[in-house]
């Protein structure tokens, strides 16, 4: 099959299951699988089977599709919608024993009432705004509603999380003052008899840079698919990216002194000039902008001009052996080169989490399975 596809994803499940593991070898924590945007571009329907034969038992998202999604393949793993949630999925996720994250009264009152008429109870877990200005009580608040929450009937409030928004900075300061913020409120919820069963805040970076943040369990995201949490919060070795994109090489041409090449002659030939035309391009997840380069036989290559829509235009007078068929390698690995997301997100103006997440639905994803000793 993958010799017939022209442009595809593939998606090394063994290394996204190495990378599961080493987090809860670092963490030393259950580890909650953070799969939103269609697993960060990788694939809900690849990624979460891979991941339940792993071990994970819990795994969060953003939106309640994702979540139904996931039942789809698994129906023991916890899951968590991280987003909001309208009340009218309240029957859907009871039924899927799915959680809902609750962040404000009329939400909860709402979610409460319609789990009453079912006779029902939906598992919540309550987000405290500590420093990232998005959803969440305030920390003030914090305390007396889950106090609140907690005597609403049809409401379980199975967790207390919190989200930080410069754990992959070199300062750690606003870290450790959102740590402050939440501790506090953690603290008064024990005393008081109320501190629900799973409290948890670090993403990928706060693993690595604020172990006493892990506390019942971590959120992992783009850590579990190999890519960095930002440049200056680099993994620690051992971690695999699992993502590489790739297309055919579909036409070879010499192109005479002064051709424009592609949309806008972006580019025009010194000389003769031996270019190939490559199956991928900006409908597929790449970016519109000069600059861009791809791996062919083993070699680097420039992109000449901007991508066009479904394809690009490569130089090609240093690879004389490089025919039509050959793959190439847009982000990813080929005989010894790479080409990693993070330098394709530099290039970009952008950051890795975005690349890996653009890459579009029409491309195939193909899912190279674990070799047998790292399912043992």
């Amino acid at each position: 099959m993958e010799e017939a596809l022209t442009t595809w994803l593939e998606v090394d499940l063994g290394a996204i299951q190495h990378n599961y593991r080493l987090l809860q070898t670092i963490s030393r924590r259950p580890v909650m699988a953070v799969i939103k945007a269609n697993a960060y571009g990788h694939g809900i329907s690849g990624v979460v089977p891979a991941l339940i034969r792993a071990g994970a038992d819990w795994c969060g998202v953003a939106r309640i599709e994702e979540a139904l999604d996931v039942r789809r393949f698994g129906s023991e793993i916890r899951v968590l919608v991280l987003g909001y949630t309208n009340p009218g999925w309240v029957d859907e996720a009871i039924a899927r024993d799915i959680r809902f994250t609750v962040f404000d009264p009329a939400t909860a009152e709402a979610y409460a009432m319609r789990a009453q008429a079912l006779g029902r109870v939906l598992r919540v877990h309550i987000k405290v705004d500590t420093g990232m200005g998005r959803l969440g009580v305030l920390p003030d608040e914090a305390v007396e509603f889950v106090r609140w929450v907690t005597g609403l009937r049809g409401l379980e409030v199975e967790g207390l999380y919190t989200h930080f928004a410069r754990a992959d900075e070199s300062d750690p300061g606003p870290t450790l003052e959102q740590i402050r913020r939440f501790d506090e409120v953690v603290h008064a919820l024990t005393t008081l008899g109320l501190r629900p069963r799973w409290v948890h805040a670090s993403n990928s970076a706060a693993i690595f840079n604020f172990p006493q943040a892990r506390y019942d369990l971590v959120r992992a995201g783009i850590a579990l698919y190999g890519l960095h949490p930002s440049p200056e919060t680099p993994l620690p070795t051992g971690f695999r990216p699992a993502m590489t994109l790739k297309a055919r090489l579909i036409s070879l041409k010499i192109l005479p002194p002064g051709s424009g090449v592609g949309y806008g002659h972006r580019y025009v030939t010194r000389g003769r000039e031996r270019i190939g035309v490559v199956a991928a391009g900006y409908a597929d997840g790449m970016r519109r902008v000069l600059g861009n380069e791809v791996l062919i036989r083993g070699q680097r290559v420039p992109v000449l001009g901007t991508p066009c829509m479904d394809q690009i235009i490569i130089q090609l007078d240093g690879v004389k052996e490089a025919v039509p068929g050959d793959e190439v390698v847009i982000f990813g690995c080929q005989g010894g080169a790479c080409i990693s997301v993070e330098e394709v997100a530099q290039r970009w103006g952008t950051i890795n989490y975005e690349v890996a997440t653009s890459m579009m639905a029409r491309l195939p994803r193909i899912y190279i399975e674990p070799r047998n000793e790292e399912n043992g």
